[in-house]
């Protein structure tokens, strides 16, 4: 059962969103949170799989409960999602830099809701290509030279390689088609990849990515 913290200072908003989970056999919404502070208190208490995190809250804003999530050692492997009503917005990027597992916009369909859920809980991130291509190159380009980051130095070129495919949005049964690989083949390249540079999954990746110089913004813009 994926066990989830929705946070949001909107009644309604949680509302519908709790709707919609509680429906689903192998989800729960197991407590709800009107600001970061009391997701804080929340999460220690609940315990859950995946927070869905609004962004713009009073007292304590959702990108800095968000990095007081991800940084405590107490709640190890827990997933953030940051909930916002405009796809490009800096805070996301933000989050997203934090350690945030990914996104979704609040108009988005109860479907995709859900597979999110999933997508997160299961370790993967949570990366609509169209739109965190969009929300990444916007704020990562407004570096004129990246600097490149030693860590890279720990890749070999093949790894390398996934590295980029990861960061243009490929899913690993797509990398593995472009680079006429095996999934599970692809699937390992990309773990090993986020353990050598350190990263807890394809959404820092993929910020890593732009931010070191490795892919640049005008090259994945569509």
């Amino acid at each position: 059962m994926i066990r989830v913290l929705l946070v949001d200072d909107q009644r309604l908003v949680r509302a519908g969103f709790k709707s919609i989970l509680d429906g689903e056999d192998d989800i729960t919404v197991v407590a709800e949170a009107a600001d970061g502070r009391e997701s804080l208190e929340a999460a220690h208490e609940h315990r859950p799989d995946v927070v869905l995190m609004d962004i713009r809250m009073p007292v304590m804003d959702g990108l800095t409960a968000t990095r007081h999530l991800l940084g405590d050692p107490a709640l190890t492997g827990i997933k953030v999602v940051i909930l916002t009503t405009f796809d490009l917005d800096e805070d996301v990027y933000g989050a997203l830099r934090a350690g945030a597992s990914g996104f979704l916009v609040k108009d988005t369909e109860p479907e995709e809701l859900i597979h999110g859920v999933r997508v997160v809980a299961r370790g993967d991130a949570l990366l609509a290509p169209s739109i965190t291509r969009r929300l990444i190159s916007e704020f990562a380009g407004r570096v004129a030279r990246p600097a490149p980051s030693p860590v890279l130095n720990r890749l070999t070129e093949r790894e390398r390689e996934v590295m980029g495919l990861v960061a243009a949005g490929l899913s690993n049964d797509e990398i593995a088609k472009e680079l006429v690989l095996s999934p599970a083949t692809a699937k390992t390249h990309v773990s090993r990849i986020m353990t050598k540079v350190d990263v807890r999954d394809r959404a820092q990746l993929v910020v890593l990515a732009y931010e070191s110089g490795m892919v640049t913004p005008r090259w994945l813009t569509p």
